[in-house]
């Protein structure tokens, strides 16, 4: 279909023809006004958006989080003012960060006004905490539609854990629009093929199949059978020929609605440029606005005004009419049913509550105790097991597992009631990603913006396939967590290609995110504490493979320092240091070993131990300015930092003449203690940079 026939006077004089028509308008005068973003799919695809909101969407426009709400995540996040539109049609209201309705609509005429503008509730792509309704951050192509996963994973967990005979509370279905880029990219695959492995049946992803990307048609790189490739990971798919098709879209969505055992895929055949009378679809109308006279013929063409941003009469009556009434009817009878629940099931109900709230229950922590101090000691990824298997039956909404590692990384739940989430079984909180990294940190953000507390796990040198989803779970502020094992040169034998060197420095450089680096089990048991309390950022929990030795605490400082990011663990014996020993991890026992030789040679030394750079700047930054100077005295210039990783970064903290002992090279495929030795890290080395970082203070 190059061009739309020319609507009758009947269609025109019905409201869902204006409704889809202010869709499109509203999209193309913001684009027009911005002179940046991308008009051509929110045209096209205004047909298939108001399908889905109007006539099926389980979603109330008054109370955008109602935890029960089907979800609706547009992956093409580049055709924002597609979901802009429908957000302020639909009259969201706003909600704010302590999940206080406002009653002030979460998208003005003059937020669309100023798309794409600086603090305009629509930004160039869809963001999650910045305009209710969006339910995630979207923009990177192949995001969207693999978060999705993660939420239809989530309301499988909540079904089998809070539903009881007659209280359904959790039945929700997922939403999710994509076109070719989405099923361009790679994380779509892996996404796909998990989703289908776990027969997510409340999973609908509605793709545009458009064949334009930006360099034009898609046939010059995209020719599989897409159709073809989804029944074999599984899916049911059906087609909709026309994206104006009303009465077939429908259809096709009460077909997924129907379908049991599999996830849906609804291949929509559309053209990018479709709706501008005349114009045969072409790529020029993707990423461009389409000019002010093409809007003027287009508005002509459709019978409506020429007014820029016009909202015909009628049109927000029609809304609140279907997607209004149908949202807040479920909505109130979902909290009706929620008081008989509270009253027959507290604590069930004192869960839902919690998690909603990213709250705790009382006692979670009860079972941690401190390590005793050990010579031999534990590693990391093994203290990590042990604690998280002490929390997680106090938080039954912690869920997570690993990209095939789990074995290694030491992340399965043991306890008796835990289990395996497949299909069949979904109130198992042991996931299995399989070997896909990149779908397992897009699931989990899914998750997170779920409610559900969870962590996904895997070694430290493959962060770098799922960088693109913490990057994004940094963005939401979403409490994500990441646990990355074999985080140095330890991993030994296997050589360079398994061992992270840039890792760190590169997850430290991400805004909003944390990374924690413990150095023994008790920074471990405390790094777990701060993890589970954090309900906006994202952590990176960096853990050995190797044993490092169990800190004497009574005669070290305790480990609760850790909460501050930085602390003085061992110090000169009175307080006034000539040289500081900084350390991270798996070099802190070695810092240690350095402290005690230079004090025993009558050296005054202090090792501050760094877990996280991220909590000491924000520490210092929020709570105690004078904390910087009081753990690393100006007057120090002295400085030893050391860590099995690069030393990009450590000259912030020990100047441009401090000495930093770490890795300027790949590594090398070798036994552990060969390694550590060839490239420098023991006491001794330790002992010799800070006697000469003392000389040239001297001098």
């Amino acid at each position: 279909m190059g061009t739309e026939a020319v609507p009758t006077a009947e269609w025109k004089s019905k409201p869902e023809f204006k409704a889809i028509t202010t869709i499109r308008t509203l999209a193309m005068d913001a684009v027009q006004q911005a002179n940046s973003g991308h008009p051509g799919t929110p045209v096209a695809m205004a047909p298939v958006a108001y399908a889905v909101w109007q006539r099926f969407l389980r979603f109330d426009p008054s109370d955008p989080i109602w935890p029960n709400r089907d979800r609706f995540v547009l992956s093409m996040g580049h055709a924002s003012m597609l979901l802009y539109s429908m957000l302020h049609l639909t009259e969201v209201k706003a909600v704010n960060a302590k999940y206080e309705r406002l009653g002030q609509p979460t998208v003005t005429l003059d937020d669309i006004k100023k798309f794409r503008q600086l603090d305009s509730r629509c930004p160039g792509h869809p963001e999650y905490r910045w305009t209710s309704g969006i339910e995630t951050t979207t923009g990177p192509l192949g995001q969207g539609i693999a978060t999705s996963v993660g939420m239809a994973m989530a309301s499988k967990w909540q079904s089998a854990y809070f539903n009881k005979p007659g209280f359904d509370m959790f039945d929700y279905d997922v939403y999710a629009l994509c076109g070719d880029g989405c099923m361009m990219e790679g994380v779509s695959s892996e996404a796909a093929s998990l989703a289908g492995h776990l027969k997510l049946d409340n999973l609908c992803w509605i793709y545009d199949n458009n064949h334009i990307s930006i360099e034009g048609n898609t046939n010059v790189s995209f020719s599989e059978d897409v159709a073809t490739r989804f029944i074999a990971y599984g899916w049911n798919v059906t087609r909709v020929g026309d994206a104006n098709d009303l009465d077939m879209l429908s259809r096709a969505l009460k077909t997924f609605k129907d379908t049991k055992g599999r996830p849906t895929l609804i291949i929509v055949d559309s053209h990018i440029a479709w709706g501008v009378p005349g114009k045969e679809g072409h790529h020029s109308a993707h990423g461009e606005p389409l000019g002010w006279d093409k809007i003027q013929q287009a508005k002509e063409f459709y019978g409506c005004s020429t007014d820029k941003f016009c909202v015909p009469d009628g049109v927000y009556d029609h809304f609140r009419q279907g997607i209004g009434k149908r949202g807040k009817e479920a909505r109130d009878a979902w909290f009706a049913k929620f008081n008989e629940y509270k009253a027959k099931y507290p604590q069930l109900a004192d869960h839902l509550e919690k998690m909603q709230k990213r709250e705790l229950p009382d006692g979670w922590d009860r079972d941690l105790t401190e390590y005793p101090t050990d010579a031999k000691g534990k590693a990391g990824r093994i203290a990590s097991s042990e604690v998280l298997n002490k929390i997680a039956p106090h938080v039954p909404w912690l869920i997570g597992g690993s990209a095939d590692l789990a074995p290694s990384t030491k992340t399965l739940m043991t306890f008796k009631e835990a289990g395996d989430f497949q299909a069949g079984n979904y109130g198992g909180r042991n996931l299995h990603f399989g070997i896909r990294e990149h779908a397992m940190g897009s699931i989990l953000n899914g998750l997170a913006l779920s409610k559900i507390r969870p962590y996904g796990s895997g070694f430290l040198i493959f962060s770098d396939y799922g960088r693109n989803p913490i990057r994004l779970a940094a963005i939401m502020e979403i409490p994500v967590l990441y646990i990355f094992t074999h985080d140095s040169i330890g991993v030994g034998e296997d050589g360079p290609t398994h061992q992270p060197i840039e890792q760190v420095a590169s997850l430290r450089a991400i805004p909003g995110l944390i990374t924690m680096r413990p150095g023994d089990a008790n920074e471990v048991l405390e790094a777990w504490k701060i993890i589970m309390k954090s309900q906006h950022e994202p952590v990176c929990l960096i853990l050995t493979r190797e044993e490092l030795p169990t800190l004497d605490r009574k005669k070290y400082a305790p480990a609760s320092g850790v909460s501050k990011g930085a602390y003085v663990l061992a110090d000169a014996p009175d307080g006034k240091p000539d040289v500081l020993l900084l350390a991270s991890g798996s070099t802190l026992y070695m810092c240690v070993n350095a402290y005690e030789q230079l004090t025993k040679e009558g050296i005054k030394a202090r090792v501050v131990s760094m877990p996280s750079w991220e909590m000491f700047e924000h520490h210092c930054a929020k709570h105690n300015p004078k904390y910087r100077e009081e753990v690393m005295p100006s007057s120090v210039t002295a400085r030893v930092a050391v860590e099995l990783a690069s030393t990009f970064g450590w000259h912030q903290y020990v100047g441009l003449n401090g000495s930093v002992i770490g890795m300027r090279t790949f590594g090398a495929s070798a036994p552990l203690k060969e390694l550590t030795k060839k490239f420098g890290f023991s006491p001794e080395n330790i002992v010799a940079a800070a006697k000469e970082q003392l000389k040239q203070a001297k001098k």
